[in-house]
Order: structure tokens, then sequence, then C-alpha cells
């Protein structure tokens, strides 16, 4: 798997249940290890990360969760609060900007403005400056949403471009919208398993990015088998009948093989249709025979990538 070492802003989706979290935890613990400040921001998740990575609970606050690693999960109006302050250089005439109701209605009612508040703010944290001039995180890891709606929340900066007169609003998603195109800056990460429909949703989510001219860097095929069987042995034990026939020990393990011979089949296949379809080559984890949500599960992924 190529390095995420030189990135600034690493995004990372993929179809819900596919294991992007794990993906970023040990995308983060690899880094960090290389020396690298790490930043990973999700968006209003269920918060899994800390069990990963054996912290307290993340909340909207950004926390140092490891050495060298930082973690904040973005509620949408919180973020917006932020960003007014940033912008107002004030956070008494913030607070009184976004106390009014009118205002609230109308921040909430502009399409795409939740989505924009929190990859807003990931992309601002790429911004953040220490006291000496350099940059307080090295990369920041966004946990983006799960295909669809992670599509959709990409889409929003360039809708503000097109859209919104000149201004701060259109200023910052002018820079950040420069800043996810050049793939000198930003790493765009898909996270699918090898099966059927997480493979197919990964293809036309490649395709769906290429049309906005963002650069997929990296694919990562989670939850991958090591293979038992040949390709004869596969078709062998496909053959046998199924679990209606069991009355034995021996045609219990053999059924078993045939489960594995079947689900190798399908990785199998969803794995060539891969390699036929991208313009990058996929990288690999494997399937973890333990609880992949423990430090000890995560440390081992990160030596993998």
């Amino acid at each position: 798997m190529s390095t995420l070492a030189d990135k600034r802003f690493v995004l990372v989706t993929g179809k819900g249940g596919v294991g992007k979290t794990t993906v970023c935890a040990a995308e983060a613990v690899a880094l960090a290890a290389k020396g690298k400040r790490v930043l990973v921001a999700m968006c209003n998740a269920k918060e899994r990360l800390s069990g990963m990575l054996g912290s307290a609970p993340i909340g909207p606050d950004v926390v140092g969760i490891a050495e060298r690693i930082w973690a904040v999960n973005m509620v949408p109006e919180k973020a917006l609060n932020e960003y007014g302050v940033l912008v107002l250089h004030s956070r008494a005439l913030a607070k009184t900007l976004f106390q009014s109701r009118t205002v609230h209605a109308f921040l909430r009612a502009v399409p795409g403005m939740q989505e924009w508040s929190m990859l807003g703010k990931a992309w601002w944290h790429t911004t953040e400056l220490l006291p000496d001039g350099g940059f307080k995180y090295d990369v920041v890891i966004l946990d983006a949403p799960a295909t669809g709606h992670g599509l959709d929340m990409l889409r929003v900066p360039k809708v503000i471009i097109d859209v919104m007169p000149p201004g701060i609003l259109r200023r910052d998603a002018e820079r950040a919208w420069a800043l996810f195109q050049s793939p000198a800056t930003c790493a765009i990460v898909l996270v699918t398993v090898p099966e059927e429909l997480p493979v197919t949703e990964t293809i036309e989510l490649t395709q769906s990015l290429a049309e906005l001219g963002l650069p997929v860097s990296r694919v990562v095929v989670n939850g991958v088998l090591p293979p038992l069987f040949s390709r004869d042995e596969r078709s062998a034990l496909q053959r046998l009948p199924g679990a209606a026939a069991i009355t034995t020990a021996g045609e219990a393990a053999l059924f078993a093989g045939r489960e594995r011979a079947e689900r190798e089949a399908i990785q199998g296949e969803s794995l060539r249709r891969l390699a036929e379809s991208l313009s990058v080559a996929p990288a690999f984890l494997p399937l973890l025979f333990e609880d992949a949500a423990t430090p000890s599960a995560i440390r081992s992924l990160a030596r993998r990538v």
C-alpha cells in the first residue's frame, strides 16, 4: 500500500459496515509511528474509535487519544458555530448571531450547509498552525459518511463555488476544493469488502468521483480471507449437498468446507472485478479472527498499512 504520510488531507469512505473506521484507526496509528501528528475527524458518528485505540469517549471537541493522535466527533451545529467564530473573529458576536432564530432557521434551510459545516471544519484543521508557524496536524483523516452521503458531502464545496456570490464562504470552499482535487495534498481512500454489492458500489463511487475531478488514491479491500482451497478443490466442494443432508460429523466438516469454498469463490470474483475496473491496484487487509475493534487488532492492521 502506498504511503499517505505526505498528504495533508485523507478522506476515507465506502459502503456502511465495511470497516471505514477500522481503516482510519490503523492509518492513524501507522502515520503516528512515523512521527506524524494526526487528527481523525468523524462526522456525527456512532463513536467507535475510542474503543479501537483504548481512549476515553470522543466528543465534539478535539482531544488527544494516543501519542501524536487527536480525534473529534463533529456535530453540525457546533461545527457551524465554530466556523462563525473563525469568520467573525469574535466568539461573543458569533454566539449572538447563531442564537438568532432567523439566522439559525436560514442556515438549516441552506442545502448542504450541515455537510459543509463538518467537511469545512475538517479542511480548516489542515490550515491550523502552531506558534512556531508549523502545521498543528501533519495529516487530517476524515472518517466520511457512507457511500451516497459521502459523495453528497464532497459535492457541497463545488456547489458553493458555483452558486454563492464572492465572499468568505465561497473563498473557503475554493481553497478546500483546490486541496481536495490535488493528488499532492489529498488522498481519497475507498474501503470495501470482497463481496458483490460493496464491490459494485465501490466501482460506481470511483466513477462518480472521477466525474468530479477527485482522485482516488487507494482502494482498501478489508476482511480478505487467506485461500484454503485450489480452484479444483473449490469446485468439488461446491458440488456437495447442502446442510439438509448432514448426518455425521464428517459431513458437517465437509459442509463447512463447502461454505468456505463458496465464500472464497465470491471473494475471488469480487477481487477480479475490482482489478479490472480500477485505475489503482487494490490493497488488502486480512480478515481478523479476533475482535477488530481493539487496540491490539488495530496495531496489527497498522503494521499492514
